[in-house]
């Protein structure tokens, strides 16, 4: 019997749940933020959190799929428990990692050679990590049970389980202070309102009742890590993008005040562009037909449409209200930002077109090409280093930075197509992308 054939309506409310929890997500840390700031050593403070979550994030990364790989690949329990194992292999190498950077001397190299942070803001950024370390076994096991959550097509119950953290996070900044000071309450605080985020999931996952004894042909161990890990390697190269382009355009004429802009420019396409990704978790869900898919295209073009317009919006004639009063972007930089900001209207499409061909491919079990397109990435920005830095061309860093920005995501949408449009007729029959 056929499917029914998949609506914008039933794509949005699907979609808007995942969007309304990145969001929740951004707003958290903005909270531990602006705590932060109303310390004593508020700078110490603020500059050694952020440079414990740069660490954090990068090393962290390939847990970020953990929610993809679990709405793909259990079908049952014992695909289950597999899913399980890699999702614990992969919290103990990142729990690993955080733990020499924190407490042996390759934090040092780390911190203080490679990234050239200062040393009271070295110390700011290890005192932080000695909590972060625990981080990763909540956050790997919040990503399974959100996949559940998204398999079983509950995903308003993600956003209500992140709404429970932020609320959580007033009470556990408040706590702390009698127990830590500096970049440390502000561990604490992420540490513990991911703790009760990760127990509220885990009960909403558990309330949802996913059938695990569904006659569906399931993976062994083996071929679910193999399946896994090349998207995990992909997770931690994609973060290496925004670091390849902060060292080009750093060393540029306008470096300090072009780093400044692309720190703007990165936060406000977080906002709007990053929930672009879960058009992935979308694809893999609900797509069962071309017509589902080509319906999923529309999807796209539609709210990529208008996330682009925002970011003009932004841009143009409401630069000073949402940038200046809203962002407290000063004038200067406002200005110098606004037409590199501009062109990233694009920017939203090209994401989402790229996650889209992620989810085609995770979809038909090929995750060596979602590692291979970001190695091409990584290898582009590396070719074009040096010609850049040495010969200064007369643009703008900033302008150069989104241009090599835009440029990456085109040359990941184009690899991915191409490899997709080499497949056999009967694999490309589901997506006619």
């Amino acid at each position: 019997m056929n499917n029914p054939r998949l609506t914008l309506r039933e794509i949005s409310l699907f979609f808007f749940p995942l969007l309304l929890n990145v969001q929740l997500m951004s707003v958290s840390h903005t909270i531990i933020n602006s705590a932060l700031a109303r310390l004593d050593n508020y700078v110490t403070a603020l500059a050694g959190m952020s440079v414990a979550m740069v660490i954090h994030l990068f090393i962290a990364s390939p847990s970020y799929q953990n929610h993809t790989v679990t709405i793909t690949m259990v079908r049952g329990r014992r695909s289950m428990r597999s899913v399980l194992i890699f999702v614990v292999l992969v919290a103990s190498y990142v729990a690993i990692m955080l733990s020499l950077i924190a407490f042996s001397p390759l934090g040092d190299l780390v911190l203080v050679q490679l990234l050239g942070a200062p040393p009271d803001v070295a110390q700011a950024a290890r005192e932080a990590l000695y909590l972060l370390v625990l981080l990763p076994f909540f956050t790997g096991f919040r990503g399974f049970c959100q996949g559940m959550i998204i398999q079983a097509r509950r995903t308003s119950l993600v956003s209500v389980a992140t709404g429970v953290r932020v609320g959580g996070l007033f009470g556990l900044l408040l706590i702390g202070q009698g127990w830590f000071s500096g970049a440390q309450l502000g561990a604490f605080a992420l540490v513990g309102c991911v703790m009760i985020e990760t127990v509220v999931i885990s009960f909403l996952a558990w309330r949802v009742h996913l059938p695990l004894d569904r006659n569906e042909p399931e993976k062994s161990t083996g071929e679910i890590l193999r399946y896994s890990f090349p998207l995990a390697y992909s997770s931690c190269l994609q973060q290496t993008i925004p670091l390849l382009i902060s060292s080009i355009i750093g060393r540029l004429a306008d470096g300090p005040i072009a780093l400044a802009a692309f720190g703007v420019i990165r936060g406000f396409l977080f906002l709007l562009a990053g929930p672009m990704r879960n058009l992935q978790q979308v694809y893999l869900t609900l797509v069962k037909s071309a017509a589902d898919y080509r319906t999923l295209i529309r999807f796209n073009l539609v709210v990529a449409a208008i996330m682009g317009a925002l970011v003009l919006l932004a841009a143009g004639p409401l630069n000073q209200l949402i940038l200046g009063h809203l962002l407290g972007v000063e004038a200067h930089l406002r200005q110098y930002l606004r037409f590199a900001l501009g062109s990233c209207a694009f920017f939203p499409l090209l994401y989402g077109a790229s996650n889209l061909l992620r989810g085609w491919f995770a979809g038909v079990h090929q995750t060596g090409q979602l590692g291979r397109s970001t190695i091409i990435k990584s290898g582009f920005l590396l070719l074009v280093w040096w010609p850049i830095v040495r010969f200064q061309p007369p643009v703008s860093g900033i302008g150069i930075g989104i241009g090599l920005l835009l440029c990456a995501e085109t040359l990941e949408a184009l690899y991915l197509r191409l490899q997709k449009q080499r497949q056999p007729e009967e694999l490309r029959q589901l997506a006619p992308l």
